[in-house]
């Protein structure tokens, strides 16, 4: 199996089987879609000394198995803070579209401030795998897995990946890694006893730092959810700590409910989200 997300042909990005949605053959899924629009709005990254605190996408039609185009551009450019927009279309339409807002580093301020110090559970080396394996799910005391079933609970869960190529064989970079995963926030907030039940209509990540290597990490945060919306927030880390928070707001999705527990090691593969 090929383990990049997307080929490039003609002046259009295809997907390959690893951007399937595994809930439509017809469509990608969020995760892929997430990290192809971060990479249009990495070329209009300053040269050094900013980070892309936060990535925000919109998710409001289906983006079809079919060739892509990917347009973008700088909304402001500033001293301290660039923000870039980014659509995909097909047919003519926008199908999904995302912003990014690059602050600039600098020196951290005098005092101190509360933060949370929950540990961040890490799963060895040994667990991971090599690149490209399957993503690992937590559920509460439970160890690392690759079987879906371990995570149809109502306990608080986690979820590792070890990222691949995303276009031909170019490497993920750390921000595309970031967005990619911050779709997988529905799935990892969003999944209880029965499945999922809901899709998320947008994704925002925010990072006070880019990821180091290519292992990132989920943990659900919190799950608040009436009259069939629900707001989901997860905190996104690596090997060295956390990064920021991912949210979501997903709609129900109770008639299509998806039933995680039939998912073996071998599809988990070809599943990166919840869309």
């Amino acid at each position: 199996m090929s383990l990049t997300f997307f080929t490039w042909a003609d002046g259009h990005y295809v997907a390959t089987d690893m951007s399937i949605s595994p809930w439509s053959q017809g469509q990608l899924s969020g995760t892929s879609v997430g990290a192809l629009l971060a990479r249009e709005l990495e070329t209009h990254c300053p040269d050094s000394g900013f980070v892309p605190a936060r990535f925000t996408m919109d998710l409001f039609r289906p983006v079809l198995n079919e060739p892509i185009t990917v347009n973008s551009h700088v909304v402001r450019d500033g001293n301290r803070i660039r923000v870039a927009d980014a659509a995909i279309v097909q047919h003519d339409q926008i199908r999904a579209r995302a912003s990014v807002m690059y602050l600039t580093t600098g020196e951290q301020p005098p005092g101190q401030v509360w933060h949370t110090d929950d540990d961040l559970p890490v799963p060895t080396s040994d667990q991971v795998g090599p690149i490209g394996a399957p993503p690992l799910f937590k559920s509460g005391d439970h160890d690392w897995s690759q079987d879906f079933a371990s995570g149809q609970n109502s306990e608080r869960k986690c979820v590792w990946h070890n990222l691949e190529f995303l276009v031909d064989d170019e490497p993920m970079s750390p921000f595309e890694r970031a967005a990619f995963l911050g779709d997988a926030t529905s799935m990892v907030c969003n999944w209880g006893t029965e499945g999922v039940g809901y899709i998320n209509c947008d994704v925002t990540v925010t990072l006070s730092r880019l990821p180091e290597g290519s292992e990132v990490g989920l943990r659900a945060l919190d799950q608040v959810a009436a009259q069939g919306i629900s707001v989901a927030t997860a905190t996104m880390y690596d090997r060295t700590g956390p990064l920021g928070t991912s949210v979501v707001n997903s709609l129900s999705n109770a008639r299509r409910q998806v039933d995680l527990a039939g998912y073996g090691a071998a599809k988990a593969a070809l599943v990166h989200g919840s869309r």
